[in-house]
């Protein structure tokens, strides 16, 4: 009797021993891997709104005035920079997905936003046209209200080029694609992470 019950102890245990060996590696992988994803999730949405990329202008925006039949023109050239950020805070658990059959995650990141131009008044140069009315009747100083009025919507023209856009986009896409990928590869889980923008439909890194 002891035979028989060690002997089918022994099946059991060859049995269960078999059925770790032969059940599908992402079976394993899978809660590991929805804890790490977590874990990667809370510290990128910790860095609340982000840099990712950053572009430098300059831009030249010129304005003319015509009075009692003089004319004065100036031209203003600015340079600016513009900083592409990210708001990971409103990243969520519902934007990322895990497919075990492929090892593939997709993260859905939140858009692009552009800030404010950032101007460095020091490196500001004008040129004006036409002394007599530049000196009289305030055209001097309208002229410089009209230029700057118009500096922002250059610089921004600039920066919300595609070329500008998907540089962008390809700085946060590696980043974003980096902070999950290491630490499930220090894990030991070989993965893909496909980083993708509202309008896009993905990119693997």
């Amino acid at each position: 009797m002891r035979s028989f019950l060690a002997l089918l102890a022994g099946l059991l245990l060859g049995a269960g021993a078999l059925w770790l060996v032969l059940k599908p590696a992402n079976d394993l992988f899978e809660p590991q891997v929805e804890t790490i994803a977590a874990a990667s999730l809370d510290a990128v949405r910790a860095q609340n709104r982000l840099s990712v990329f950053a572009g430098r202008f300059t831009v030249a925006v010129t304005s003319r005035a015509e009075r009692l039949g003089f004319a004065a023109e100036k031209t203003m050239i600015v340079p600016a920079t513009v900083k592409y950020e990210i708001d990971y805070s409103q990243l969520s658990a519902g934007d990322i997905s895990w497919d075990p059959a492929t090892a593939r995650m997709v993260v859905d990141l939140p858009p692009i936003e552009l800030s404010e131009p950032e101007i460095d008044m020091s490196d500001v140069r004008d040129y004006g046209e036409g002394a007599v009315l530049l000196t009289v009747g305030g055209a001097n100083e309208a002229l410089d209200r009209a230029n700057r009025r118009k500096v922002r919507a250059a610089v921004m023209e600039e920066a919300g080029s595609e070329l500008m856009l998907q540089m962008a986009r390809d700085s946060a896409r590696s980043a974003a694609a980096r902070s999950f990928r290491l630490p499930l590869e220090a894990a030991g889980i070989p993965a893909q992470v496909i980083v993708r923008f509202p309008d896009e439909s993905g990119s693997a890194m």
